[in-house]
Parts: C-alpha cells; sequence; structure tokens
C-alpha cells in the first residue's frame, strides 16, 4: 500500500514520506525494546534485595521518556507530511484534470471525480496522519516483544512466535473477503448516489405528473441495495473479527499454560514469568486493533486505487519542443475526430485567414461545436492536422495555445465570488479601470447598477444570482478583458430574451472587432453578416461561401435560412 501511496504522491513526495515511515519503524522497535528492561525490574523486585530495583527502574523511566518522545515526533511528521501531501495531491490532481479532453467528461465521471476530490483524496491521505503509525505499531511492537520473550526464554519466544503466521493468515484471508464486499457496497452507494441526484431533478416533473407523494421506486430499490450490500459486508467481516480474537486469546492463554508449566518445574522464575505474560499482554492488544485498522486501511486503499486509476488516465501531450504561432490563421488538414464508433468529423479541410469572420452553421450533431473545441484543443484529432499560424496546435503549449483564444459558451459557469473576481478570470493582472472599461463595454455595467451591492455583490456558485442574459455578459466581459487574437462563439444567444440578446450582440460586436472569428449559431439572423459561412452536414462541411452566395445557390443553407424565417403556426 506505501508503494501504491508514493505512485500516486509522485517522486517530490517519496523521500517525505519514507522518512516517516522509518521514524514511525524505530518508534514501535523502541516501544518494544523499552519492555525488555521489565525482566531485570520484576526479577530485582523479587530478589531478596529489592532496592536493586531502582537503575533498573530508571532505565526503564529513561527508555518509556525516549520512547514518548520518538512517539511525538513520528505522529507530529505524519499529520504534517499529509497535510503538506494532501495540498501536494490537489495541485497534481487540478494539474491532470486541467489536461484531460474535455470528452472524457461525463456526467457520471464528474460525479466520481467530485467524490474522490473531497472525500476520496481525505481518506486516502488519512494513512499518513491517523493510520500509519498505528499499523506499524501493532505490526512491529510485537514482533520486537517476541524478540525480547525469546531472549528471556527461547521456548516461550518460540511459542509465541508461532502465532504469528496464524494472525497474518486469519488477517489476510479476512480482509479479502471483505475487500469484495467492500467494492460491492462502494457500488451500490455510488448507484444510490446517482438515484438521489435524479430524484431531485426529476422534482419538476414529479410535481407536474402530481406524484409528489409517491415513492421513487429506483431511489427505493438503490437504497435496499445499499442496505443489503451493508447486512452481507457485515457477516463477512464477522468471521474474521471473531477468528483473530479467538487466535490472540488462544495464544495468551497458550503462553500462560507454557509459562505455568515452566515455572512449576522450576526452569523459569516467578519473576521472569510475570514479565513473559505481561509482555504477552501487551502484544495482545495491538494485535487485536489490527482488524479495525484493516477495515480502514481497506477504505484508503480503494480510495488511492480510484485516485491513482484517475492520474493515469492519458491526457493531451505537452510538446516537447514547442513552437509558437506568428500569426493568427486556422486551418484544418484532412481532419477527421470519432466519438466513440460515430465519426463526428470526417476528412474536412478549410483554411480561415486571419482577420476573417466564419459561422458555422449546421443541423443538430452535425459537429458544430466539435469543430471549435478542436481548434482550442480541447480535443486531439484521430487524423489530419488543426493548425494556428501554420503551427500544429500539437506543437504549441497549453498555456501559449489558451492565451490565443477568448471563449464565450451557450452556457456560462460563474465562480462563487463577485462580478469583478468572475471578470478578472480573463486577465488576473489587469487593472480596475481595464476591468470596468471591459464591463462597461459588455453592457454589464447597468446589471452591476440593479444588484445590491454593485461590484462587490456575490454572484453565488453558478451564478445563480444572474439570469442567463446577465452571465453571457460577464462571459464576454471576461473575453473583453482577455483580449486575445482568436474569438470563438458558441451558440451564445440562442436562449436570450430580446433584451439580453441586443446587450449580447452589442458586447459581441466589440469583442469581434480586428480578431479572427469562429462562431456557432442555430439562429441564422446572427451569422448573415459574417464573411463566410460553412454548412456542415454529416461529417463534412457541405456548403461554404457568404450569405448571399448561399442563398444563390439554393441549397442546404438556404433552405435553413427559408424555414427560420417561417414564422411558425
Amino acid at each position: 500500500m506505501i508503494r501504491m501511496l508514493l505512485r500516486v504522491l509522485g517522486a517530490d513526495y517519496a523521500g517525505p514520506v519514507r522518512r516517516t515511515v522509518a521514524l514511525m519503524t524505530v518508534t514501535a522497535v523502541a516501544e518494544g525494546l523499552s519492555y525488555a528492561l521489565l525482566v531485570p525490574v520484576l526479577r530485582a523486585l523479587f530478589s531478596d534485595d529489592p532496592a536493586t530495583a531502582r537503575p533498573w527502574l530508571i532505565a526503564f523511566g529513561g527508555a518509556v521518556a525516549l520512547y514518548a518522545v520518538l512517539r511525538y515526533r513520528s505522529d507530529l511528521s505524519g499529520f504534517r507530511v499529509g497535510t503538506t501531501l494532501l495540498r501536494g495531491v490537489y495541485y497534481r490532481l487540478g494539474d491532470h484534470l486541467a489536461r484531460l479532453p474535455i470528452g472524457w467528461y461525463t456526467t457520471g465521471r464528474v460525479g466520481e471525480v467530485s467524490v474522490l476530490a473531497s472525500r476520496g483524496v481525505l481518506q486516502a491521505l488519512s494513512v499518513l496522519a491517523h493510520l500509519l503509525a498505528p499499523l506499524i505499531s501493532a505490526a512491529v511492537t510485537p514482533l520486537t516483544i517476541i524478540v525480547v520473550m525469546f531472549a528471556s526464554n527461547w521456548q516461550m519466544g518460540l511459542a509465541a512466535a508461532v502465532a504469528v503466521p496464524i494472525v497474518a493468515a486469519i488477517q489476510v484471508r479476512s480482509g479479502r473477503a471483505m475487500a469484495v464486499g467492500d467494492a460491492q457496497r462502494h457500488e451500490r452507494d455510488h448507484d444510490a448516489a446517482h438515484r438521489v441526484i435524479e430524484y431531485l431533478q426529476a422534482q419538476p416533473v414529479l410535481r407536474a405528473g402530481g406524484r409528489t407523494a409517491e415513492r421513487f421506486d429506483l431511489l427505493d430499490d438503490a437504497l435496499q441495495e445499499v442496505a443489503r450490500s451493508s447486512r452481507r459486508r457485515a457477516f463477512t467481516a464477522l468471521p474474521g473479527i471473531l477468528g483473530l480474537s479467538l487466535a490472540v486469546q488462544a495464544v495468551f492463554t497458550g503462553l500462560l499454560a507454557l509459562g505455568t508449566y515452566l515455572a512449576l518445574g522450576g526452569d523459569i522464575g516467578a519473576a521472569e514469568f510475570s514479565a513473559i505474560l505481561i509482555l504477552a499482554a501487551r502484544c495482545a492488544d495491538p494485535l487485536l486493533s489490527l482488524a479495525d485498522i484493516g477495515g480502514q486501511l481497506r477504505g484508503a486503499r480503494s480510495e488511492l486505487t480510484r485516485l491513482e486509476a484517475l492520474l493515469r488516465t492519458e491526457t493531451l501531450p505537452e510538446p516537447s519542443t514547442p513552437l509558437e504561432p506568428k500569426t493568427h490563421d486556422l486551418t484544418f488538414d484532412a481532419v477527421t475526430f470519432r466519438h466513440g464508433t460515430r465519426t463526428v468529423l470526417d476528412d474536412v479541410s478549410l483554411t480561415i485567414p486571419g482577420g476573417q469572420r466564419v459561422a458555422v452553421v449546421g443541423p443538430s450533431g452535425a459537429g458544430k461545436t466539435t469543430l471549435l473545441q478542436l481548434i482550442a484543443r480541447f480535443y486531439d484529432v484521430d487524423a489530419g492536422t488543426v493548425r494556428i499560424g501554420g503551427v500544429d496546435v500539437r506543437s504549441i503549449s497549453t498555456e501559449t495555445l489558451m492565451a490565443q483564444f477568448a471563449i464565450v459558451f451557450q452556457d456560462v459557469y460563474l465562480f462563487d465570488g463577485t462580478i469583478e473576481d468572475n471578470i478578472r478570470l480573463g486577465r488576473p493582472d489587469a487593472t480596475d479601470d481595464e476591468v470596468r472599461t471591459a464591463a462597461t463595454a459588455a453592457r454589464l455595467d447597468e446589471v452591476i447598477d440593479r444588484l445590491p451591492g454593485g461590484w462587490a455583490a456575490d454572484v453565488v456558485e453558478g451564478g445563480s444570482l444572474l439570469s442567463g442574459g446577465e452571465r453571457q455578459r460577464v462571459s464576454i466581459a471576461r473575453a473583453l478583458l482577455k483580449d486575445a487574437p482568436i474569438v470563438l462563439l458558441d451558440e451564445v444567444t440562442s436562449a436570450l430574451d430580446p433584451l439580453n440578446e441586443a446587450a449580447v450582440h452589442e458586447g459581441i460586436e466589440r469583442l469581434m472587432a480586428g480578431r479572427t472569428v469562429v462562431m456557432v449559431a442555430h439562429r441564422l439572423r446572427t451569422v448573415h453578416r459574417a464573411d463566410r459561412i460553412l454548412f456542415l452536414d454529416h461529417a463534412h462541411i457541405a456548403e461554404d461561401g457568404t450569405h448571399e452566395q448561399l442563398l444563390h445557390r439554393a441549397g442546404r443553407y438556404a433552405t435553413f435560412w427559408t424555414s427560420s424565417l417561417t414564422p411558425v403556426t
């Protein structure tokens, strides 16, 4: 498990972990060795001159004090390393997630990552802070005590050593059985969590159907499965717990009987017999704790396994020798992209000169948004090349590539904080005047004036304090502040009311001025002023030209244009 932990943490953190493990091991050995002094202490106390026990008592006190200092230092090291590594793991996880393809983020995976990044990482890293010291103590201290018992009496030491493989076999066997139950319980918990979210999201539908008083069968079934898996897990754990307890008690009873036999035969004295029984009793406590520690370790190990699997997920590779584009023209050279078994773009070639405005239209599922995502390298193409300024996007570093784009999506996400905080995401080092100028250009100032608290108003996580159109204005202000040479627009006005649509269009016009623009839109009335229009259909560019040229051809675009102007009756 330590090796898995080191793989998850990375090579930079291996040193502190190894030092902490070494310190905890030394502490456990020191604890076991300190009990060796009980033999001369008791021998002196049982002698004709008990006063001779004084130096041994002083030595025993010193050994205990040394152990206390080592235990304090090892526990403190565990906590410090744990908290330091927790921060490091979050940074590593965040960096890794930022380099994964956008298509990796399915709804199910987003939920899994959110749980893993919160509870999972904390549980995994709790090994260092809370579990590692008890585990090492439960394993190393009894072994050290057995060595001490061998030094005192080889028969008693040998009898105690017999217990080691028995306890280890029981622990391994019960651990394997419980691991299966833990995996099943995790799967049932995961399914139940999805059903709870589904139930909450389905409230409008359930209430509209008058089913608010009815039970949600899918959720009930999932919760019943959780209860059943919990019962199975408890019954699976019971034999191991009882077996470990009985084995430890049996060994202790055996040592008691053997010690009594040796004492009655005169092979050992009363002092040695008492000391060995004390040592045997001290072995029993940590061994009995192995069952509880083992359960916690299995939970942490399962989280580590999922965390390691996530960190091994293939990311978009970074170039070893990154290049920088000198111009802002865009080129698709025989690009093919597949999503699973479906071909989204098939052998697409096009060139967009720098400073040109290109609109991309077509039916749903034609690959319009995918085309934008390939430009920004949210995915890598399956065949062909996407270039910016003649440079393959795969040969440009992520930081340099993202600096080329200002992107405005249809669904805008705002972070918990003020409007100014969210605008500054475009350029964190911008001055206050630059932020306010961008907000004014996006007609966001009138929204800020209406908010209680103005610029200091908290928009709440997701920006739920604002309407969809107002969030779009924040996104446009963010893009204006970034001042990137290439603008990508994805359905930015598809669901806005007329007032917000007019404000957003005004901000977009300012954003597009003098830049290379690729825009996706369903409302064809928003694209007819583009320099060029691409009509995507069946993974190909079916038509390419200006608005007037495409209308004159009377093809698919003309049909779309006509249907968009025809009122619905």
